[in-house]
């Protein structure tokens, strides 16, 4: 079994950067024990449960998409199983909930310590109860575990994530992959005895305006109709990828919107995207560098597509141009030593160069790049490296974390873009080639075409409007950006900035960068709020950048605890699986307590009275519950607020759930020590000046629990009225 999962492991972490679907993965015994002392392996096991439908529906609002996925299982075998779903998230998405189907009725769920949600789980699991727990699998990735599912019975899930829409030319670009029609995309034997095809719909709205255009779709046949002022349209087909194409209007004046959430007491959030006139008068000139992997892995389908893909690069050069063509195995070869003009008889025998390759040897990916990679970028030309693999490197330098340095330090100028193929490549190390090489990565999956991947990014490639742009602002600090390097645009493209902002008021945006016919500079008045409700997606879509972020940075220069202790935080507070923390869902009713054994602490599921923080937790968690009732997104988000403002508080960082009268911190602390104070007293004072992060938080009312490092205060109508210096020292030091 471990094998097994390490493989579909392996097979998902490359298909999260491309779009999302959900999988069952069964959970078959490791043994059988007729006796205490013979233990026999479980027979092979082919799974009972089996996909019944995927419905899937889209809100395009301001740029951002808003995906809510409803799939239900069916077990059709005569005993209980265990299932583990799993959801690849595409490239960007910012996960909001998972909901699960228990006695009839749709239950949410809330973030928490990753080990401690685990350790919830397997023990209502041995009690037959019905948990579901969101784990961080790598890169984009949620895996479910969901516990038990009766003969006959039928398992719902729900999933809700938004992302930033993509523009491809003309047209704003949504995808959405949903598997084969005939059971599981990537376990071959998950379809097996299920002759029944699961029914499935995709559906998407957006607004009726003078901005978006009318629909089209290259893989689906459209139905299109107008509910209010709204257009929905629904793909009907049974191609797995769902494909989308929104038109927006052309402007030959640069167009710059500005999204924000202001929550109160902390940095504001927003949303910025930069459309840049559509006419362009000149193009830069470029120098386009195609590497091929032609090692013997790529041979078959593979090697044909990546023909045909270098093909399609050549098709997209105009006479500016200059291009050059490495191929690499064992050896590195290249069509000719230098940089050549895109003439049309230097296209043609290019062109029969590649027809001419064959699959065959290891894969030095080092000595490849190196070669694409020398030299310096002639003055007023652009440089491009699209890079194509499907392996590891397996001769020269073998050292990923080796070949990313050196690459950081011989690319000077050039954008690098980056695609693995197939399942068995280090998808580490073909992202971080295309983030520090300010490009992007794409990976595509085994059935999926490497010819179209490479032949889309490469059209997009075709025209820089901008290099090397820069934001800044006036009247306001922006902060934590993301990207946060300067960014390029292409001809049929947008540029999106997520990012904080410290202050408010009114305020100017500017943007500068340099193209074909010189700089260029774009100014637009914006305002900051102070505090503003609406929105409060972008938050997680920023903290889904900024994890991308981190987990980049830990890949590249090793772990530290300020990075993990973000992580951390952030997975918390904005409610997204992580490496270090888990997202539970569990049956309405159901109680923690929190038990201490050897200085660690751990879980149980009981039915008695449990202490105030874990019956707020759990009492927070049912509060959200309520509002599955909504009808659509928006109304489901304007129900979180109301649900959040009447039982939960956020201040800072910190989330407070109003259990009884008394507001309770659910950030766990690892002492026992607890000082009692009483309310508006002398000591109460005194705390808020040694603690400044208090005033905020003893502002939420005169009853509230919160928790230090290694203390826990109490504010209430009894406790201490006045405190010594020390004893200020000594809780300030365990804050």
């Amino acid at each position: 079994m471990r094998a097994r999962f390490i493989s579909v492991l392996s097979l998902f972490t490359i298909s999260a950067a491309a779009q999302a679907q959900g999988s069952l993965i069964p959970r078959p015994c490791a043994r059988i024990c007729p006796t205490d002392s013979r233990c026999f392996p479980c027979p092979p096991a082919f799974p009972t449960v089996l996909k019944q439908s995927s419905h899937v529906k889209a809100e395009l609002a301001d740029r951002v998409i808003r995906y809510e996925v409803t799939e239900t299982f069916v077990n059709r075998g005569g005993g209980v199983g265990e299932a583990d779903y799993i959801f690849p998230l595409p490239k960007g998405a910012a996960f909001q909930d998972l909901k699960l189907s228990i006695n009839g009725e749709l239950v949410s769920g809330e973030m928490m310590n990753a080990s401690q949600a685990r350790a919830i789980y397997e023990d209502i699991v041995r009690r037959q109860r019905d948990p579901a727990l969101v784990e961080w699998m790598g890169y984009g990735m949620l895996r479910t575990r969901i516990f038990p599912i009766a003969p006959g019975e039928a398992k719902k899930v729900v999933v809700r994530f938004q992302m930033v829409a993509e523009r491809e030319g003309d047209a704003l670009r949504v995808d959405y992959f949903r598997g084969r029609q005939n059971g599981d995309t990537w376990l071959s034997f998950a379809g097996r005895g299920n002759d029944e095809a699961p029914r499935s719909s995709f559906t998407l709205t957006y607004p009726i305006d003078g901005l978006y255009g009318s629909p089209y779709s290259p893989t689906h046949s459209l139905v299109t109709n107008q509910k209010g002022n709204r257009r929905e349209v629904k793909a009907e087909g049974s191609a797995s990828e769902v494909t989308l194409l929104i038109p927006v209007r052309k402007s030959t004046e640069p167009s710059i919107a500005v999204l924000t959430y202001a929550p109160r007491n902390e940095d504001g959030f927003a949303l910025i995207t930069l459309s840049p006139p559509a006419i362009v008068t000149r193009s830069t000139p470029r120098d386009v560098t195609l590497v091929l992997d032609v090692s013997g892995s790529m041979s078959g389908v593979k090697i044909r597509q990546a023909r045909d893909a270098g093909k399609q690069v050549l098709a997209t050069l105009s006479a500016s141009d200059r291009f050059k063509l490495i191929d690499f195995s064992t050896e590195v070869r290249t069509f000719r030593d230098e940089f050549v003009r895109a003439t049309r008889e230097n296209i043609s025998e290019a062109s029969r160069y590649l027809e001419s390759l064959d699959a065959t040897g290891s894969t030095n990916i080092s000595g490849a790049l190196d070669a694409a990679l020398e030299g310096k970028v002639a003055a007023g030309r652009l440089g491009l490296v699209l890079f194509v693999t499907d392996g590891e490197p397996t001769i020269g330098e073998r050292n990923p974390e080796a070949i990313a340095a050196r690459v950081n330090r011989l690319r000077g100028e050039r954008r690098i873009f980056s695609f693995g193929v197939g399942a068995d490549l280090n998808a580490a190390l073909v992202e971080r080639l295309a983030l520090e090489g300010r490009g992007t990565a794409q990976f595509v999956r085994p059935e999926e075409s490497v010819e179209r991947a490479v032949s889309i990014v490469a059209s997009r490639l075709t025209n820089p409007v901008v290099t090397n742009l820069r934001v800044s602002a006036e009247g306001v600090r922006l902060i934590k950006r993301h990207p946060s390097q300067p960014g390029d645009i292409f001809a049929g493209q947008d540029f999106v900035l997520l990012t904080r902002y410290d202050g408010s008021g009114r305020g100017r945006l500017r943007f500068e960068g340099e193209s074909a016919t010189g700089p260029v500079s774009w100014t637009s008045p914006v305002e900051f709020p102070a505090s503003r409700r609406e929105n409060a997606y972008i938050a997680r879509l920023w903290a889904t950048q900024r994890l991308g972020y981190l987990s980049a940075e830990k890949r590249k220069n090793g772990g530290s605890r300020e990075i993990d202790n973000e992580i951390r935080e952030l997975g918390e507070k904005y409610s997204i699986p992580t490496e270090f923390t888990s997202y539970l869902v569990v049956e309405s009713g159901m109680q923690v307590v929190t038990g201490v054994a050897t200085g660690t602490a751990t879980r149980r599921v009981e039915a008695a009275a449990v202490p105030a923080v874990s019956q707020a937790q759990f009492e927070a968690a049912r509060d959200a519950a309520k509002q599955r009732s909504a009808t659509n997104l928006a109304a489901a988000d304007e129900a979180d607020l109301s649900a959040q403002a009447k039982s939960t508080r956020r201040v800072g960082a910190r989330t407070f759930a109003l259990s009884g009268e008394t507001w309770t911190d659910l950030r766990r602390s690892d002492s026992q020590t607890v000082v009692k104070v009483k309310a508006f007293s002398d000591a109460y004072f005194k705390l808020m000046d040694a603690v400044p992060e208090l005033r905020d938080i003893f502002a939420l009312g005169d009853k509230v629990k919160v928790n230090g490092r290694s203390v826990s205060i109490e504010i209430g109508a009894t406790g201490i009225e006045s405190i010594s210096g020390a004893e200020l020292e000594r809780i300030r030091a365990g804050w």
